[in-house]
């Protein structure tokens, strides 16, 4: 099976900075594409950033231009560089993981998610 833990959350000022990770264990082959997704208390969860294996990205509006999504794939890791954070950045950040493979023989298995890292903005 696969797991996905993050780790990298915390409490920062406004303006600060934290850097997220998310690391696939178990039996991983490949991951076709990793995301970030955040859910504030009441509020729906909501996808940040998304990378695929080939490196293409995309953002939501209000991560554009302050965070920045990479991953190593020889690691089956994935990144958040999170700057200018502010306090409506204050979420639960959750890894999720499509299109993996288990093997080199495998087909497409079931996205998986993290379960969370808290990232707290506030002064």
């Amino acid at each position: 099976q696969v797991q996905l833990v993050e780790s990298g959350g915390g409490l920062v000022q406004p303006g600060g900075s934290l850097r997220l990770s998310c690391a696939a264990s178990g039996n991983v082959f490949s991951i076709g594409a990793m995301d970030w997704y955040r859910q504030a208390p009441e509020k729906q969860r909501e996808l940040v950033a998304t990378i695929t294996s080939g490196g293409n990205t995309n953002y939501a509006d209000s991560a554009k231009g302050r965070f920045t999504i990479s991953r190593d794939n020889a690691k089956n890791t994935v990144y958040l560089q999170m700057n200018s954070l502010k306090p409506e950045d204050t979420a639960v950040y959750y890894c999720h993981a499509d299109r993996v493979r288990v093997s080199y023989s495998s087909t497409y298995s079931r996205p998986y998610w993290g379960q969370g890292t808290q990232v707290t903005v506030s002064s």
